[in-house]
């Protein structure tokens, strides 16, 4: 499969604020940039910044950022889903992780999360994936955000929201482990039956007819 990527760009005014939101960027062009100390939910900033560059430049990695003159504020990640998780227990091609998404918290309530998803989308490439992302509340930043862990799964599902991604069931473990926790699904238009059918697989594994 081809994973041609198509480039937008849009800009925020807000808060006495500019921010441009880009993307997917290739490894050479996020060089220009640095990476905000605020983004650090996942690993120490440089490290991060470094992975992402990496994701770059795999066929069907998309890095999306959000960035205030030459510091990035903001990103969002996709590519194939981990080796190691269950999502590529089959592989598929067209089947995508929105594996992370990130706005410093300096940065906040300007709208960044949301476009950076609804910019995602605006390449028609998108519309032959099922994009997935897992939730899992230990990741979650409740307590500068003083949210409840209800609170959050609700702002998580409205955000993923504006990138058409849902909920959806599934069995597995570490998702079923708390019922905060969820898998929110975008299914392209484009994506066939059959690929449907395999995504239907891997999300209930622990069904043994689904193998028969």
């Amino acid at each position: 499969m081809k994973h041609p990527k198509t480039y937008h760009k849009q800009m925020i005014n807000k808060n006495q604020k500019q921010v441009i939101i880009e993307g997917p960027l290739t490894s050479e062009q996020l060089t220009h940039y640095y990476f905000d100390d605020g983004l650090k939910a996942f690993r120490p900033p440089k490290k991060q910044f470094e992975a992402i560059k990496s994701i770059a430049d795999f066929p069907e990695g998309r890095i999306i950022i959000a960035h205030d003159e030459d510091k990035i504020v903001g990103y969002a990640t996709y590519l194939h889903p981990d080796p190691l998780e269950r999502w590529s227990t089959i592989k598929m091609e067209d089947l995508l992780e929105l594996g992370a998404i990130e706005v410093s918290h300096e940065y906040r309530g300007l709208g960044i999360g949301s476009n950076i998803l609804k910019l995602s989308m605006m390449d028609e490439q998108m519309e032959n994936y099922i994009v997935i992302t897992t939730e899992y509340y230990w990741h979650w930043d409740m307590k500068s955000t003083k949210l409840n862990v209800w609170q959050y799964r609700k702002l998580m599902e409205t955000m993923m929201g504006y990138g058409g991604l849902k909920p959806m069931s599934t069995d597995d473990p570490e998702i079923i482990s708390h019922p905060a926790n969820c898998l929110l699904v975008r299914i392209g238009k484009n994506v066939p039956q059959s690929s449907i059918d395999t995504f239907d697989k891997l999300r209930f594994m622990g069904r043994t007819d689904f193998f028969m």
